[in-house]
């Protein structure tokens, strides 16, 4: 069912494009040999090009142009074997140069597709209009001191990927699946490392707003929104004040807009510019990127196996559901860990357990999957004291909450607490008969047809044998003796 909004003319629909702003993984910028790395003491990592000194010239870092062409490849867009670099022009403080030296006209990465799947498992495409390289801005830094403004230039001219969509998304959802399936993509190439936190990846979301029907009416942008939780508010904060404008007899103008999370609502930034406004025109400092279709054709087969692929495999190869398979596949290090943890076992009680128990246990402790105490082996471990009726499943929950807090392997810590399953079934007979002579007025309701009793029984039993009784056993011994 289409996602719409009410107003009080009737039924609105939503429609909204993506501009993302993706840092290359580079060690170096677009145009110079400074560091591109997150985190260094400010203006620490400005090159003579990046300050704009005069008669510095800007030399293409040939890593950044091979990670968006793996880029357009993971999306399955067309590679534009030539394309330009083009002057942007506009002043701002943080832009040394007066222009920032981007792709206009002709990008190296041109029309492409993403696929998501949605709540309620249908699934959907959504066009990709291009990709194009071009250097960032620095930092303005406006909390540092009560009356001045700083300015932090490291990132000036580091390697961005802009991945602008067609305004196929029609829903906050939509929104959400599509920058948390492209984020996914780019983490499995090793072209953007996605930390929104740390602004190597954030987005410009278009939105408007019309009736069934209609052709597309006035949008505005909302800029520079830095979680995908943010994007998904901006564009029913967004599309919502649009619709009550229209409906008072406004009229929307086209501007740029900042989304503001405490208050959840978007607030006028400057009126939008168009293409005129910042004057393009060829970087005359930069011949055109001429690529070689074989060198094209390298990257293509050195490409990792990507979500979609994988996730396919995984239902197929393991049995498993589809929402299980994206899960596991949803970052390339907990896909790892699945497979290596799955090889040579019950992959779905593989699954049960990873995403279950394994991951509370993650959460509860504040780490993530690179970061886990537990290695894939060592989960595995667990799994196979399991399935040799060392201990029973109940037991192997407090083991791995142990194995998580200290670190230790599961046969260790099951050695040092004394849990191995007891399997003696003289001992379990034992247990079972002081249980039944305990509850003889419940042993008789059990006989008289009450027999939603028996799962009581099998409850005290294990009780009494602090939890390590085998619980085919023990059920085994309870229907004899009842019987």
């Amino acid at each position: 069912m289409a996602y719409t909004l009410e107003g009080s003319t009737g039924t609105w629909e939503i429609v909204c494009g993506l501009e993302v702003h993706a840092q290359v993984i580079s060690r170096s910028k677009l145009f110079s040999g400074a560091s591109a790395a997150y985190g260094a003491e400010p203006n620490s990592q400005v090159s003579f090009v990046d300050a704009a000194f005069p008669g510095m010239l800007p030399v293409p870092n040939a890593e950044c142009v091979a990670q968006a062409v793996r880029t357009g490849l993971g999306l399955n867009a067309q590679i534009n074997l030539w394309s330009r670099f083009d002057r942007k022009n506009y002043f701002y403080a943080d832009l040394p140069q007066g222009y920032q030296i981007s792709q206009f006209e002709h990008p190296i990465v041109g029309t492409g597709v993403v696929e998501v799947t949605l709540a309620d498992g249908s699934v959907k495409q959504i066009g990709v209009t291009r990709l194009h390289l071009e250097q960032d801005a620095g930092k303005s830094l406006h909390d540092q001191d009560p009356t001045r403004s700083f300015i932090d230039l490291n990132r000036s001219g580091v390697a961005l990927m802009e991945i602008v969509s067609e305004p196929d998304i029609r829903s906050p959802e939509e929104a959400g699946a599509y920058l948390t399936k492209l984020r996914q993509i780019l983490r499995y190439l090793g072209t953007c490392d996605g930390n929104m936190d740390e602004g190597s990846m954030r987005a410009d979301v278009n939105v408007s707003v019309r009736k069934a029907g209609e052709g597309f009416r006035t949008r505005c942008e909302v800029k520079n929104v830095n979680s995908i939780r943010f994007v998904m508010m901006a564009v029913e904060a967004e599309a919502k004040r649009q619709i009550a404008l229209w409906e008072d007899g406004g009229e929307v103008v086209q501007e740029t807009r900042l989304f503001d999370p405490t208050r959840n609502e978007t607030r006028s930034m400057r009126s939008k510019e168009d293409a005129h406004d910042y004057r393009y025109f060829p970087d005359p400092d930069l011949l055109p990127l001429v690529l070689d279709p074989d060198w094209v054709a390298q990257l293509k087969a050195t490409l990792p196996e990507l979500p979609d692929a994988k996730t396919a495999r995984f239902m197929r190869d393991y049995g498993l559901s589809p929402y299980d398979a994206r899960i596991l596949v949803m970052e390339q290090a907990s896909a790892d860990f699945y497979e290596r943890l799955a090889t040579g076992r019950d992959a779905k009680q593989a699954a049960n357990w990873m995403m279950g128990d394994f991951y509370a246990g993650l959460n509860r402790t504040g780490r993530s999957i690179e970061t886990s105490p537990i290695s894939a082996d060592g989960l595995g471990e667990l799994l196979d004291l399991i399935a040799d009726s060392t201990i029973n499943g109940r037991i192997a929950k407090e083991v791995l909450e142990a194995m998580i807090d200290t670190g230790e392997r599961a046969s260790v810590i099951v050695d040092q607490k004394g849990l191995r399953q007891v399997t003696d079934t003289g001992a379990i007979d034992a247990a079972v008969d002081k249980v039944l002579a305990a509850n003889a007025d419940k042993v008789a309701q059990y006989k008289a047809g009450a027999e939603k009793l028996f799962g009581f029984f099998v409850g005290q039993v294990m009780k009494a044998m602090a939890g390590k009784g085998n619980p085919a056993l023990v059920n085994e011994a309870l229907k004899a003796k009842l019987s």
